[in-house]
C-alpha cells in the first residue's frame, strides 16, 4: 500500500461516506495500519492511499482509533503546534487547531462511537479528518509559507509536480 505524496490530485478530492461494512473494509483498515507503522506515522486517511472513502486511523500513546464517517460534535479551546504529514515527507509547519474535540464515528464493524481527544490527539483526529474533505495542513498556512513549501517539494522532486 503506497502512501500518495503531494501534489497527487487524489489528496485534494473529497472522500465518499462508507456504506458497506465488510471484510474488504476491515482489510483496508488493517492495511492502513501496516502502511502507517511502516512510515512511522501517527495517523493516515484513506485518500492518502488512493481510496476515496471516509476512513481514517490514528494511533497515539498506545491507543488506536478507527474513524469511519467521522463528524465533529463539539470543540473547545485553541492550540498551535507543529504538524507534519506522510504525504509531505520532511515538511513541518505550525497549525492552529482546537485544543479539545468530540467526534462521532463508526468503527470497522459499523458500530457508532463517541471519541474525545485533547492536545496532540485532537490535532491528529482533525488532521486526518481534513484529509477526508480534501483539505491539507498546508492549506492553513499563509500563501507565502505555502509557496515556500511548494518550491521545496519541487526542488526535491527535480522540478516535477
Amino acid at each position: 500500500m503506497e502512501i500518495r505524496k503531494y501534489p497527487d490530485p487524489v489528496l485534494k478530492k473529497i472522500a465518499q461516506p462508507v456504506e458497506v461494512f465488510d471484510e474488504e473494509l476491515e482489510k483496508l483498515v488493517r492495511d492502513m495500519f501496516v502502511a502507517m507503522h511502516a512510515s512511522n506515522g501517527v495517523g493516515l486517511a484513506a485518500p492518502q492511499v488512493g481510496v476515496l472513502k471516509k476512513v481514517a486511523i490514528v494511533e497515539y500513546e498506545d491507543k488506536s482509533y478507527v474513524l469511519i464517517n467521522p463528524k465533529i460534535i463539539d470543540r473547545k479551546g485553541t492550540q498551535e503546534g507543529e504538524e507534519g504529514c506522510l504525504s509531505f515527507p520532511g515538511i513541518y509547519a505550525n497549525v492552529l487547531r482546537p485544543l479539545w474535540v468530540k467526534i462521532e464515528a463508526q468503527n470497522e464493524k459499523g458500530e457508532l462511537q463517541t471519541i474525545e481527544g485533547e492536545g496532540y490527539t485532537a490535532r491528529a483526529f482533525l488532521h486526518e479528518m481534513d484529509h477526508l474533505n480534501g483539505k491539507l495542513f498546508v492549506d492553513y498556512l499563509s500563501s507565502l509559507k505555502r509557496n515556500a513549501i511548494k518550491k521545496k517539494i519541487s526542488k526535491n522532486t527535480g522540478g516535477h509536480f
